[in-house]
């Protein structure tokens, strides 16, 4: 169990941050931005969840659970001697429940013929948001991979990968199963001399 009793330490004022094993680095270091990204991922994802869909709420809420899983495993160099059972890793169980939840709202939604333009309903639009958010954590857990790939798992940056095409198809659930989603048009503005309005 987790206990937090002072929120503010003065530890962190000289622009460094404890990682989970004590070691202080730099708040820019890429471990800690790898981290930071997957944390607003998640804070996003909290006021996605006020505009989402009932039905949707639940698996979203739950993935805020594997989103603290991510940031503890991220946040705690691995090491090959360490006993798996000890520290906190996303598994191959995690990113199966985000791809049979893929598979299960895809099914239903209408054809695409075009990008999807980041809007509609205003569900689809915080999902949008939360989605590109996610794709910022995973570029910057690529980063930490090429930075230190012998003490990160490989299983974060599939779970987070995973996460924003789950959002992309969540976004289109909440735009009336696709059909109210607004499709990109190539080239559309190129040749108007009017007014946009």
């Amino acid at each position: 169990m987790v206990k937090l009793t002072k929120i503010y330490t003065r530890s962190g004022d000289d622009g460094s941050t404890g990682l989970g094993t004590g070691a202080r680095v730099p708040k820019d270091d890429p471990r800690v931005s790898a981290y930071g990204d997957v944390d607003e991922t998640n804070a996003v994802l909290g006021v996605a969840i006020l505009h989402a869909p009932p039905e949707t709420q639940p698996l979203l809420r739950s993935i805020q659970h594997d989103l603290f899983d991510l940031g503890a495993d991220l946040c705690i160099p691995s090491t090959p001697e360490a006993d798996p059972s000890t520290q906190l890793r996303i598994t191959q169980s995690q990113i199966d429940r985000l791809e049979r939840a893929i598979d299960d709202c895809n099914d239903k939604l209408t054809p695409l013929t075009s990008f999807v333009l980041p809007g509609g309903s205003s569900a689809a639009s915080h999902l949008h948001v939360a989605r590109t958010v996610a794709r910022r954590a995973e570029r910057s857990i690529v980063t930490l991979i090429h930075h230190d790939p012998d003490h990160t798992n490989p299983l974060a940056l599939t779970y987070i990968n995973r996460l924003s095409d789950l959002l992309f198809v969540l976004a289109r659930v909440a735009n009336d199963d696709g059909r109210a989603d607004v499709l990109w048009e190539p080239g559309k503005t190129r040749d108007q001399d009017k007014d946009p309005r």
